[in-house]
C-alpha cells in the first residue's frame, strides 16, 4: 500500500533522477536486456540505439515521481501507453521482470542514496503504476476480445495485395489467414505487425496507421522506404523482402489517437507518411458523407512523394473536400505543375482565410519538428490548443 510516507519519499529522489538523466534508463535497458534477452523479440531496438528509447521512459518516470499524489493528471499518457502496449501484447507478468531490473537499476547507480526506505517507497510506487497499466490493458484485451471479428495476441494474416503510392511509399493489404471476419477501428488507429527481417537478429514488432476506411475484409498499412543510415529494418523489409501470399503476425488496432466526430469542420494536417492516418480519416468522412468543411493539408518534399494522389481526385469527385499541398521542391518540375500546389515549406497563414480557425478541429501527423512547426502555426492564427490532435511516431513527445 502507497502511504504518505512513500509518497514524500519518492519524491524527495527527483532531484537524484534529474541528475542521472537518461543515464538511468539507459542502464535499466542494458541490464534488462542481459538478463532477458528474450524482451529483444518485443522493444524496438533501434529506438534503443538512437537513445529515443531511454529518454521517453526516463521523460515518463521522472513526470510519474512528480504527479506521484495525483497520477490523474497522467491518464492521458497513461492511456497512449497503454493501447502501445496492446500491440505488443504485452502481459502482466512482464511488469514483475521490468519492476525488478528498475529496483536493480536504482540500487547500482544510486549508492548509498538507495537506502531500505527508497527501495521501498520505489517498490511501492512502481506496483502501483504497474497495476493502472495491468488494468487497462486488461479491459482494452476484454474489448478486443469481444468485439466481432476481435482477437487477443497473436493472429496470422496474408499479404494479398501491394500498391506503389508515391516514390517511397508502398501500400500492404492483409487478409486473415483464417477466413473469419476482422474486427473494426477507429479512422487514425494503428496495427501492430511482427516479422522477422532477414537483416535483425530478433523478431521485430513494429506500429503502422491503418491507412484506410475499417472495411471488415482487410487492413491497409502503407509504409515509407526510409534511407540508408536511418533506422528502418521492419519497414524496407516490408518494401523489399515481404512477397504476396507471405504470412504475418498482426496484433489488434490500437492507438489513442483518432478522429472523433464533434460535429465540426475538420482541418487534416500532415508530412511525408504521416499522412497515412489522415488519409483513413478522409476516407471515413467521405464515406460517411460528413456534414461539415473537410480540408486536406499536406506537405511533402516533392510531387514524386505525394501519397495517394489518384485517390484524392476520387475522392474528391465522390465527396469534395478543400485540398491544400505544399511542395517543397518544384523547381523545374513539369509534374508539380499538373498538380495544384503551394511552394515550399507549409504556411498556413497563406491559407487562414480558407480555414475554421475558430470552429475547427485540427489533426496533425509528421516527424515531431514538423508538428511543432505546425502547432505554432496554428496557435499563433488563433486557434484554440484544445482543438488540436496529434500523432507521434514512436517514443512520445510534448509538442
Amino acid at each position: 500500500m502507497l502511504t504518505q510516507q512513500h509518497i514524500d519519499t519518492v519524491k524527495s529522489t527527483i532531484p537524484l533522477l534529474e541528475s542521472a538523466g537518461p543515464a538511468i534508463t539507459k542502464h535499466f535497458y542494458q541490464r534488462m536486456f542481459e538478463h532477458n534477452p528474450e524482451l529483444k523479440d518485443i522493444f524496438n531496438m533501434s529506438h534503443q540505439k538512437t537513445g529515443g528509447q531511454p529518454v521517453a521512459l526516463f521523460n515518463a518516470i521522472a513526470a510519474y515521481a512528480k504527479h506521484i499524489e495525483t497520477p490523474q493528471v497522467l491518464m492521458d499518457a497513461v492511456e497512449r501507453i497503454a493501447q502501445k502496449h496492446t500491440s505488443f501484447n504485452i502481459q502482466p507478468a512482464q511488469y514483475s521482470i521490468v519492476g525488478h531490473h528498475l529496483i536493480e537499476t536504482l540500487r547500482e547507480l544510486a549508492g548509498d542514496a538507495f537506502t531500505p526506505a527508497v527501495e521501498e517507497a520505489w517498490g511501492e510506487a512502481y506496483n502501483v503504476l504497474a497495476n493502472i497499466f495491468i488494468d487497462r490493458e486488461g479491459e482494452l484485451y476484454a474489448l478486443n476480445a469481444a468485439a466481432n471479428g476481435g482477437w487477443i495476441g497473436a493472429r496470422k494474416f496474408v499479404l494479398t495485395e501491394t500498391k506503389a503510392e508515391s516514390e517511397l511509399v508502398k501500400s500492404l493489404i492483409f487478409k486473415p489467414a483464417d477466413g473469419l471476419p476482422i474486427m473494426t477501428y477507429k479512422p487514425g488507429q494503428y496495427i501492430g505487425i511482427e516479422v522477422k527481417p532477414s537483416t535483425s537478429d530478433y523478431q521485430e514488432i513494429r506500429q503502422y496507421s491503418l491507412s484506410t476506411k475499417a472495411n471488415g475484409e482487410y487492413y491497409r498499412i502503407s509504409v515509407k522506404r526510409e534511407a540508408v543510415g536511418i533506422p528502418g529494418v521492419v519497414s524496407n523489409f516490408l518494401h523489399d523482402e515481404l512477397a504476396v501470399g507471405d504470412e504475418v503476425i498482426l496484433y489488434p488496432p490500437a492507438g489513442d489517437f483518432f478522429f472523433v466526430d464533434r460535429n465540426a469542420p475538420v482541418v487534416l494536417v500532415s508530412a511525408g507518411v504521416g499522412v497515412t492516418p489522415m488519409q483513413a480519416m478522409l476516407e471515413t468522412l467521405s464515406a460517411a458523407d460528413y456534414n461539415h468543411p473537410i480540408h486536406y493539408v499536406h506537405a511533402c518534399e516533392n510531387v514524386a512523394q505525394l501519397s495517394f494522389a489518384e485517390r484524392l481526385q476520387e475522392i474528391q469527385q465522390e465527396r469534395p473536400f478543400r485540398q491544400h499541398i505544399f511542395l517543397r521542391e518544384t523547381a523545374n518540375n513539369g509534374a508539380a505543375q499538373a498538380v495544384e500546389h503551394h511552394a515550399g515549406l507549409l504556411n498556413l497563414a497563406a491559407i487562414q482565410e480558407q480555414l475554421p480557425l475558430s470552429t475547427g478541429d485540427y489533426y496533425l501527423c509528421g516527424p515531431v519538428a514538423f508538428m511543432q512547426f505546425a502547432k505554432q502555426q496554428l496557435l499563433e492564427l488563433g486557434v484554440n490548443n484544445e482543438r488540436i490532435h496529434y500523432e507521434v511516431f514512436g517514443p512520445h513527445k510534448d509538442l
